[in-house]
């Protein structure tokens, strides 16, 4: 598997249109599955809410994460929300990767 983006630069929502112009986004935007970083709204529930999903473009071959207008990641409780943002932003296409959760077996007791 390869390994998880790694954002080292922060874009605005606002930027997005004059990058995608310019052609400086050059890949598919990736969702990650990442542990919440704010408390807010009715999902800031930390406890039984304690992950959310962010979205990381490639600028100009860095990997930047989205930022809120207060300056914190851009974070969304439901991927269906998500993708409905993306595909306002331009996007159609995109990937999802979820390093969080656990996978292979199902846990004994849990959900099938």
């Amino acid at each position: 598997m390869l390994p998880a983006p790694a954002p080292v630069a922060v874009i605005k929502q606002t930027d997005i249109p004059g990058l995608l112009a310019s052609y400086r986004i050059t890949h598919y935007p990736v969702i990650a599955r990442v542990p919440r970083m704010t408390q807010g709204g009715g999902f800031g529930d930390q406890v039984r809410n304690p992950n959310t999903w962010t979205v990381y473009f490639l600028v100009d071959n860095v990997w930047a994460q989205l930022e809120s207008a207060r300056g914190l990641r851009r974070e969304w409780s439901s991927l269906d929300r998500l993708e409905s943002w993306l595909r306002e932003q331009g996007f159609s296409y995109f990937w999802v990767r979820n390093d969080v959760d656990p996978i292979g077996e199902i846990e004994q007791g849990g959900p099938a």
